[in-house]
């Protein structure tokens, strides 16, 4: 088998628009909470989210192009865009019949069609709806509209997995160029779903955090007052490379991905499995193919999504699957900064756990305040303020709705 390291990262989150300044989001553990305000939520029983903020389109896309995108798509193009020019990939003499994009969303267009419904359905009745719709809405759009940007004619397509799904989308691009059936593939997530329907829909569901007036803190994995996650919104991106292509072309190399794996729960719709069991098995299947004990990893960037359930369950999984270096491992859950990006959770996820590795920290949980009498305080949950450490070796982890779960371990080269 080939070997498959990363060699570009872009990011927009809730706590930074470039990868600099995810980095010193991650780094202060800075809170990307705020009031609401891509739609009025006055009604909401949740009225805060993780927004994307001061994010303008056309700071990096055509007018023109920008009504035609969604904005889950404008942000996977502009993090798409800054992963390429950080890989240093010379797009005049790549071979792009090579470049694949692999590209995650677990809803798509969400905000596209909840206009076109209010507008043209419940408006005036009259079916007369955008020749963009469906082409705007539909999930695998952000992987087409790569391809095509850079005439990339490689392997396309999208992962859906619910927040699982840019897990998927990492796998699925570390499966194809071992393989040796690509050279490169942009992939990673991206998600914009603080809309009136996902609001309402995870509201009734209960799974939202409904601390209005405390927005800020409301996101505390681990924490025995945890209430649900937070919404938030974004995207990331990762350029897999053959590693010697990557090296003969004298490519930065910021980690090897050497293991990927997935499972299910076969369990419950929402609810994870209570012992953690399908979380134990991917675990334990990316630890197998990447040929490493337990003991090599440092760090684990849990799903941590601050549900009562949630937490408790994986945690247990940590426990069953790394023994007694548990207690030796760090721990953290970065959606108590950035909310939950959804089906772009897994990508930033990944980008935090390879800037963890190049910077020598481990990312905090932020907004503990309550010991959880269920979680062992054996383990390291890096409470409120980073950690130095060397970090070698990461796994990090995302489940989706449907028991669908994902994981993938990166390495310092």
């Amino acid at each position: 088998m080939k070997r498959v390291v990363v060699t570009g990262i872009g990011a927009i989150t809730p706590i930074g628009n470039t990868i600099p300044a995810y980095l010193d989001g991650l780094q202060q553990g800075k809170s990307g909470a705020n009031m609401i305000t891509l739609f009025d939520a006055t009604l909401f029983k949740t009225r805060f989210a993780c927004e994307v903020k001061d994010f303008n389109a056309e700071d990096h896309l055509d007018r023109r192009e920008v009504r035609r995108l969604d904005r889950f798509t404008q942000f996977a193009m502009v993090s798409a865009a800054e992963a390429l020019q950080n890989s240093g990939l010379d797009l005049e003499i790549v071979d792009k019949d090579r470049v694949g994009v692999i590209w995650a969303s677990g809803i798509g267009g969400l905000a596209t069609l909840e206009k076109e419904i209010e507008d043209h359905i419940l408006g005036n009745g009259i079916p007369k709806h955008n020749p963009f719709l469906i082409p705007k809405m539909i999930s695998d759009i952000a992987a087409g509209q790569i391809s095509i940007q850079y005439g990339f004619r490689g392997i396309n397509y999208a992962t859906v997995s619910a927040c699982a799904s840019s897990s998927h989308a990492l796998m699925n691009a570390f499966d194809y160029i071992r393989l040796g059936k690509a050279n490169i593939i942009v992939a990673g997530g991206s998600e914009a779903t603080v809309t009136k329907t996902a609001v309402g829909g995870f509201n009734s569901m209960k799974a939202l955090s409904e601390r209005n007036d405390e927005f800020a803190t409301a996101s505390r994995p681990y924490d025995k007052d945890r209430d649900g996650f937070v919404l938030g919104e974004g995207a990331g991106a990762l350029i897999l490379e053959e590693y010697e292509h990557a090296k003969k072309r004298g490519a930065r190399i910021y980690a090897e991905v050497v293991g990927a794996a997935a499972s299910a729960d076969a369990y419950h719709i929402t609810a994870p499995h209570p012992e953690g069991a399908g979380v134990i098995n991917v675990m334990n299947f990316a630890l197998e193919e990447a040929g490493m004990n337990p003991e090599d990893i440092d760090y684990v960037n849990t799903h941590g999504t601050s549900t009562p359930l949630g937490d408790v369950a994986e945690l247990k999984a940590i426990e069953k699957v790394f023994g007694d270096h548990a207690a030796k491992l760090n721990i953290s859950s970065t959606k108590s900064m950035t909310g939950h990006l959804l089906g772009a959770a897994g990508a930033i996820e990944a980008i935090a756990c390879i800037l963890a590795m190049q910077h020598d920290f481990i990312p905090p949980t932020i907004n503990h305040f309550t010991d959880d009498p269920e979680i062992d305080p054996k383990f390291n949950l890096t409470f409120n303020e980073a950690q130095q450490r060397k970090v070698k070796a990461t796994l990090s982890n995302t489940f989706g709705f449907g028991g669908h779960n994902a994981s993938v371990i990166f390495r310092k080269v």
